[in-house]
């Protein structure tokens, strides 16, 4: 099998046990956080239209696809509550599911496919390595960057079997605050009105039942791959920086990192994750294509970062 990204990446190598993480060289540039360095110059180039044909994130263009993925946020609108989603994170906090390790996982998601995306039908496996492969391009020396790109989806095996076969709308699609008022630039908005949450005074404000600079941290998001995902690193002693962490847990949190909604209940550390997130969602969204990755040429690499911060055998 042939990498076909248009440039090749380096060679695979073992990395040393220096966590880098440095945001001093970044710059805003056109809605995303990217080097100073020109990355235009063999770097990530991001596509004008996805695997579909259409642009990105289109949720208006008339398609079954899209007729699928209005049904899922019809759903996800529906029966993302506060309460339910308290429940689900005291439920899977427990991480009682199985045992095993980070790539077992990525092998795992290889039966996978996430129907609220409208950018893509390819197994959720082939994302990964594109979003990965992509930003080990541009960031060769943020090595957590690349693993943090490589796991953030992994959540998504909360669709099989052995982690309670959730239905789609509890494990993919946007996230958004609970306990208090939908946001308009929230996808699909209109169906919210049938959402028991909506006869909840106390939700309908501004900040809710939260205060203004809390940090997202104290914020009930609604349940799903992020959330999960973000459980199973930090309950596993992961050793990524809170950059990383914050990338993981809030990568499907688009009206904040696309829209620039709810950014009155943020805190100071949280302003600075979402340079990292900025980044990270620009190779998350666009390197969603029909590119195919020698998975066996690049597993190396990957597994010594995996070595690197993460145990050998995680709870899940």
């Amino acid at each position: 099998m042939t990498v076909c990204f248009d440039q090749s990446v380096q060679d695979p190598q073992l990395v040393d046990n220096k966590n880098h993480c440095n945001t001093h060289e970044l710059v805003l540039e056109e809605g995303f956080m990217v080097p100073d360095h020109n990355v235009g110059t063999g770097g990530f180039d991001a596509p004008e239209i996805n695997a579909f044909g259409h642009t990105f994130r289109d949720y208006d263009v008339e398609s079954e696809r899209q007729k699928q993925v209005e049904e899922f946020y019809r759903m996800n609108h529906i029966y993302q509550t506060y309460d339910y989603v308290k429940k689900m994170r005291e439920e899977y906090k427990k991480l009682d599911k199985l045992e095993m390790s980070i790539w077992e996982c990525c092998e795992l998601l290889n039966e996978v496919v996430d129907e609220s995306d409208p950018d893509l039908d390819e197994p959720q496996i082939e994302h990964l390595l594109q979003t990965a492969e992509a930003i080990r391009k541009d960031y060769p020396d943020e090595d957590w960057l690349h693993l943090t790109a490589l796991i953030h989806d992994l959540g998504k095996v909360l669709l099989l079997p052995r982690f309670g076969e959730l239905p789609q709308w509890a494990v993919v699609g946007d996230t958004h605050p609970l306990g208090c008022a939908f946001d308009d630039s929230i996808v699909h908005h209109k169906y919210f009105k049938e959402n028991p949450d909506m006869n909840n005074p106390a939700y309908q404000t501004k900040n809710g039942i939260y205060s203004e600079g809390c940090g997202l941290e104290n914020v009930m998001i609604s349940w799903g791959h992020d959330d999960y995902m973000y459980l199973v690193a930090k309950e596993n002693g992961t050793t990524l920086p809170q950059a990383g962490l914050f990338i993981i847990r809030y990568h499907s949190f688009y009206p904040l990192h696309r829209s620039g909604a709810y950014k009155h209940l943020m805190n100071g550390e949280d302003a600075e994750n979402l340079k990292w997130l900025q980044i990270f969602n620009k190779y998350d969204l666009y390197s969603k294509s029909k590119v195919r990755v020698d998975v066996e040429k690049v597993k190396p690499y990957y597994m010594s970062l995996i070595a690197k911060y993460f145990p050998e055998k995680l709870r899940w």
